[in-house]
């Protein structure tokens, strides 16, 4: 069995601290961990690491490749790159492409896909439930995972099953589907869900048949391509000719959902109930419901002093957070932005970012800490003609060799040795030692040492955006024929 884990998602529901620039898949919400690597240990309960498999975008791809080596350097590169985003069914798609052509393997394969960015336990009977997934996989089955609802849940799709299964018959309604859910049997799927008002989730709840939709499946090569060549004839045929060529013809694919594609249209379609702790974090409710809380029902993240504060959830990042008399909020902060929403509210978050980006918000799409491949810079301050940063460099790693039109650069070191070009000369600046790059210069700034280099960046001009970014070289592959519009 291959694990294919999809970290391409860019979602904002989880706003202020997951944005377009670092998804929530990076974030570590559920401990020290990013629910990534959290992703890819629940699949090492079942796989050998050579069987895990990401697949993202290029826009994560370094994000990705960081977290990785948290793991183990064996997996750095089990990585499938999307050119571009488009949705579950052509990642699936690419996926199988993959396994065929790269990995070798057979038609009668198991592929299991799941998201990384979920909050799973006990990792034991999840491993259970997987094993039993890719067996009923082996009979002919697509599998995806429902999760037994316990509220009528708006953020989540729905599931209903079939009133009879492929081994039991269901005579006892709604309390003979909760026996079988019990005895851990898999359910033919009659309909799918989106999103539903809450009224009709009170009736889903009421009804009894129906699970949340995990976005987790198990399937063979076989049995998914056959589906696709029947009811998705467009992705079917985008998988003519080699990997890189299914690849180079990627964006040509339409952005539609697995479930929309296949799912809800294929006989083969099954639902395995899972009874386990499960949460998509698909908002601040949800990521509530799920984290251990106090006494006074409240979760705690970060530096938080509560005086009198009931069924509340606090997210600190940096700063002290202090609270009198609260009940029922949900506060998030970060470095540049603080949500205070009612509990129960938090699906509107996404009406906040729909504001923020037509805008122009920098606050919509990243933080003040931007990550790149060699490591990260800080906006500290930034006003007319000039803007501070912090930057950090990795053992070994370098910017690219590169110039700006508007704008000289002055780095003091604060922690480290720096490997500076300018033009032509090359330099080493130590701690407590600057250096100044004019404009028009180009330059370079490399860390050739064993431990991290930081500095400050003091920048002035006309014009400090990040656009302002020509690259000559880069050792990441970043070098464009026109202007860049990303720092470093």
């Amino acid at each position: 069995m291959k694990a294919i884990i999809l970290a391409g998602g860019s979602g904002t529901r989880l706003w202020p601290v997951s944005r377009k620039g670092f998804p929530k898949q990076f974030m570590k919400i559920n401990g020290d961990k990013s629910l990534l690597c959290q992703s890819i240990e629940r699949m090492l309960q079942v796989c050998s690491l050579e069987d895990i498999h990401i697949i993202t975008n290029e826009d994560y791809k370094f994000h990705v490749k960081e977290e990785l080596k948290n793991i183990s350097k064996d997996i750095e590169n089990n990585m499938i790159l999307e050119p571009v985003g488009r949705n579950t069914a052509p990642a699936i798609a690419l996926t199988i492409k993959y396994c065929l052509d790269k990995l070798g393997c057979g038609h009668d394969e198991v592929i299991f896909v799941t998201p990384s960015d979920h909050i799973i336990r006990p990792l034991a009977k999840f491993a259970e439930y997987i094993k039993m997934a890719e067996a009923i996989a082996k009979k002919g089955h697509i599998v995806t995972f429902g999760i037994t609802p316990d509220r009528p849940e708006t953020g989540y799709g729905y599931i209903k099953a079939r009133s009879q299964s492929p081994q039991v018959t269901r005579r006892g309604g709604k309390s003979e589907v909760r026996n079988q859910i019990k005895n851990k049997e898999y359910l033919e799927v009659e309909e799918f869900t989106e999103k539903p008002d809450l009224e009709t989730a009170m009736r889903f709840i009421s009804e009894g048949g129906y699970f949340w939709n995990s976005g987790m499946f198990a399937f063979t090569i076989k049995d998914m391509l056959e589906e696709l060549k029947k009811h998705s004839v467009e992705i079917y045929k985008g998988l003519d000719g080699s990997f890189e060529e299914v690849v180079r013809d990627f964006g040509n694919m339409p952005d539609i959902s697995i479930d929309y594609a296949v799912m809800e249209k294929s006989d083969k379609s099954v639902v395995l109930p899972l009874d386990i702790t499960w949460s998509d974090v698909g908002s601040w409710d949800s990521l509530f419901e799920i984290l251990d809380d106090d006494k006074n029902k409240n979760v705690k993240i970060g530096d938080v002093i509560d005086i009198d504060t009931k069924n509340t959830m606090i997210v600190g990042n940096k700063r002290l957070i202090s609270t009198i008399g609260l009940e029922d909020l949900i506060i998030v902060e970060t470095d540049d932005a603080i949500l205070i929403a009612k509990k129960g509210h938090t699906q509107k978050v996404k009406d906040i970012v729909s504001r923020l980006k037509r805008e122009n918000r920098k606050e919509a799409v990243e933080h003040i800490t931007i990550y790149r491949p060699w490591g990260s810079y800080t906006i500290l301050e930034e006003g007319p003609r000039y803007k501070i940063k912090r930057i950090v460099v990795k053992p070994g790693e370098r910017l690219s060799l590169q110039m700006h039109h508007h704008r000289s650069e002055h780095w003091i070191v604060i922690k480290g040795t720096a490997k500076v070009t300018t033009g032509k000369e090359e330099k080493f600046v130590h701690e407590n030692e600057s250096i100044y790059v004019p404009k028009s210069t180009p330059h370079r700034l490399e860390n050739p040492g064993k431990l991290g280099l930081e500095l400050i960046e003091v920048q002035n001009g006309e014009y400090v955006e990040e656009d302002d970014i020509l690259r000559f070289e880069d050792i990441y592959g970043r070098v464009k024929d026109a202007e860049d519009k990303e720092g470093g």
